[in-house]
């Protein structure tokens, strides 16, 4: 075990540090935080539409959904300004984001990438009149390219526009007024060359694009780019190496949910909010794994499903010592916040733990997942604060589903099972510690 973890602490641990702290990895797991409160509205909204509309419709309680139909509309108005653009809001939180890196003006980067990003979405849409008719109508964005579906071409135009811009302004290529001027006003002015260019670039980039393949920068992306990087992401294997290598960052003192944030929101939020798209439109689920899917199942507690090692320890452990970061750490661990477990026990090295820590998540994640690909339970489909306990998150994650909510409860108990194995086994260990000091 000493021979491994050495080993992992001399080469893996490096590149999980240079990968945490990556400039443009930090920037898009930046973006992705500040997004975070229109995910939650839109979010908030689709959940409270699922107790106001669609269980009560299925229970046939008509007169309730007619007296609710104000909130149901107000509901549908919050999902339509959040997740419905989320696209839109991500970009220039991005442009915002990469602009700091560069230390250019963060406001003038994230509105030159919001206006490159709508430079390169088709400016028409096509619908069909009652006689059947296809009409090509202009003025109208494709709301389909705004939402989740369009995170990946916002990510790339707002890097293409963020870093031509930030590239301009560095290299002073700027209108410089006296300094007499004032400074909002002068900063203004220094980002309209800049501005001009980047904005002008995606949108001559957007027609070559649609010159050679009849498809907008969006649609292109999202055929061959998007759906397929998310394809891939939905396997068993695939999951499970997102599981696997979050807990060996954290088993080694990195935060493993930080380090691998913009694959974890990248991908898995995308397909996140591709569900609660089809869900609110009333069509099939696009995905079967989701962002959620892992705090509902997996990480209950926090990375390693710590809530069940403080329970653990509480019931078995006759250490007073862990009893008492257990004691302390409960409150936390029960909205997820694990850190006081994990560097107080501390399971950070713990050669004892490290068996646990790693497999108790794959066996978690392996019933889950054989649940959902089952038709057990439903795709996670909501986005729910992080900081919810485990078993409401999973039931609110998918619309007020009860047996997902079970099955997040089997696996905590699951998980309370495995790890008082190896709680034991480290009360032992103390003893012969002990009796070891003693002669």
């Amino acid at each position: 075990m000493n021979g491994f973890t050495n080993w992992m602490e001399k080469h893996f641990v490096p590149i999980a540090a240079k990968i945490g702290s990556q400039k443009f990895l930090v920037a898009i797991r930046d973006a992705f935080i500040a997004i975070m409160p229109i995910t939650m509205a839109g979010a908030f909204s689709t959940l409270l539409n699922v107790f106001f509309r669609d269980l009560p419709t299925e229970w046939g309680w008509t007169g309730f959904v007619e007296a609710m139909q104000p909130v149901i509309t107000v509901n549908g108005n919050v999902w339509w300004g959040t997740l419905a653009i989320l696209s839109m809001c991500f970009v220039f939180a991005l442009g915002y984001q990469l602009s700091k890196v560069y230390r250019t003006p963060p406001l003038a980067g994230g509105l030159i990438a919001f206006a490159s990003f709508i430079a390169v979405t088709p400016q028409s849409i096509e619908v069909t009149s009652e006689a059947g008719e296809v009409i090509s109508a202009w003025g109208n964005l494709n709301w389909t390219l705004l939402d989740a579906r369009g995170l990946f071409t916002a990510l790339f135009i707002g890097f293409f526009s963020t870093i031509i811009y930030a590239k301009l302004m560095n290299r002073n290529i700027t209108i410089k007024l006296p300094d007499t001027v004032p400074p909002a006003v002068s900063k203004a002015f220094a980002a309209i060359i800049p501005g001009i260019v980047a904005i002008y670039l995606s949108g001559i980039l957007a027609f070559i694009v649609s010159s050679l393949s009849g498809l907008s920068i969006g649609e292109l992306i999202l055929k061959y780019v998007q759906m397929p990087f998310l394809g891939l992401s939905q396997g068993l294997v695939a999951v499970l190496i997102i599981v696997l290598a979050v807990q060996l960052f954290w088993f080694f003192g990195l935060h493993g949910t930080n380090v691998l944030g913009p694959i974890l929101d990248g991908v898995y939020l995308s397909a996140t909010a591709a569900n609660n798209s089809a869900y609110v439109m009333k069509e099939s689920f696009e995905y079967l794994w989701t962002r959620g899917s892992f705090d509902a199942y997996v990480w209950l507690g926090g990375a390693g499903c710590t809530l069940a090692l403080i329970i653990a320890i509480l019931i078995v452990s006759k250490r007073e010592d862990s009893r008492a970061v257990a004691k302390l750490s409960l409150p936390m661990g029960a909205f997820n916040i694990n850190e006081p477990v994990v560097f107080g026990m501390p399971i950070v090295l713990n050669p004892i733990y490290f068996i646990p820590w790693i497999i108790v998540p794959i066996i978690l994640t392996l019933i889950a997942y054989g649940a959902t690909a089952i038709g057990l339970i439903p795709p996670v489909f909501n986005a729910v604060p992080w900081i919810m306990p485990p078993v409401l998150y999973a039931f609110f994650a998918t619309g007020g589903n009860l047996i997902t909510a079970g099955v997040a409860l089997l696996n905590l108990v699951i998980a309370i099972s495995i790890w008082s194995v190896f709680v034991i086994i480290a009360n032992k260990v103390e003893l012969k510690e002990a009796s070891g000091s003693e002669e």
